[in-house]
């Protein structure tokens, strides 16, 4: 829903200049997915703002730069400010014409306010990292997303996972017997861009490369969705 990739090089980079650092934004990108899901990992209670400002920290360390507290603090509220993908509210508003719509997020819920008014949307449950105390891929947030289903009415059976990140949502997801869509916007690069590399190999149902794909599919607009096939599985890189 999010283009985080945009978001947090845009936000990184003029720190970087700052500090007469000369590094690609990929670099920064990348320098952002080894850390962003060890520190969710080491500090499950913290709020994404704390999370995101100890990652840049980190990043600074590799770069061998410093991090002040003020740079912290704002690149941990620039969340809100991250661009959604130009397709993301056209789909969500032609997806909630016919399906009931959670928001299963790692961030907090004020972080999470701020990107929804970008989608002009109001889903029928959003449960965020800050909700449930931990962060995906924990079993944590998985568990409470069947509650929702549950508190909604949903069979669990019905529920499609959709999400563009392999480690975060779909080796859970589908350890859990899950369907899942991936929303494979990198489709034309290589690597995992923002989000960490996956340990085990994983097949999602279903493969796009937007959100307006999976919408149009799903709506009935194009004729069935692409499944993934056995002989192109995403698997993890060394």
């Amino acid at each position: 829903l999010i283009d985080w990739e945009t978001g947090i090089a845009d936000t990184l980079a003029p720190w970087a200049k700052r500090r007469a650092v000369t590094v690609e934004p990929d670099d920064l990108v990348a320098a952002f997915a080894r850390h962003e899901s060890v520190v969710e990992t080491e500090h499950p209670d913290w709020l994404y703002p704390s999370i995101l400002a100890e990652t840049m920290g980190r990043i600074g360390r590799d770069l061998g730069v410093e991090v002040n507290e003020i740079e912290g603090q704002a690149f941990g509220r620039s969340v809100g400010l991250w661009p959604a993908f130009a397709d993301t509210a056209p789909a969500l508003a032609q997806l909630a014409s016919r399906f009931k719509l959670i928001i299963l997020s790692n961030v907090d819920r004020v972080s999470f306010r701020q990107s929804n008014d970008r989608f002009g949307l109001e889903f029928d449950l959003v449960i965020t990292a800050e909700d449930v105390g931990a962060y995906k891929p924990s079993a944590a947030n998985f568990d409470a997303l069947e509650q929702g289903l549950a508190s909604l009415g949903i069979e669990r059976q019905h529920l499609l996972h959709v999400a563009e990140s392999l480690y975060h949502d779909h080796v859970p997801a589908r350890g859990r017997q899950l369907s899942t869509a991936w929303i494979h916007r990198r489709h034309d690069k290589d690597g995992f861009g923002a989000t960490a590399t996956p340990a085990d190999a994983v097949e999602p149902n279903w493969r796009f490369t937007s959100m307006a794909e999976l919408a149009a599919a799903c709506t009935g607009v194009v004729s069935k969705p692409h499944p993934v096939s056995r002989r192109e599985p995403p698997r993890p890189r060394s």
